[in-house]
């Protein structure tokens, strides 16, 4: 039920810049797509491409919106 919410949520911010924390990863990007069970992140990597992480909903634990300075 909650999953629902949170997804909804998360589309609602579509374009940001995250920071998703699961048990054992951090993920820094901008929040690409998100469906019921799935977010994609697509990080930035200084001139060395760019790599897309999927990452389910159901194992995120925290998602922050860095502030831009």
């Amino acid at each position: 039920m909650f999953e629902a919410t949170f997804a909804a949520e998360l589309a609602s911010r579509i374009g940001s810049t995250v920071e998703v924390t699961t048990d054992n990863n951090l993920i820094d990007g901008i929040l690409s797509s998100v469906t019921s069970d799935l977010v994609l992140v697509i990080e930035v990597n200084n001139g060395y491409g760019t790599v897309k992480q999927y990452v389910s909903v159901d194992s995120i634990n925290y998602i922050r919106f860095p502030v831009a300075a």
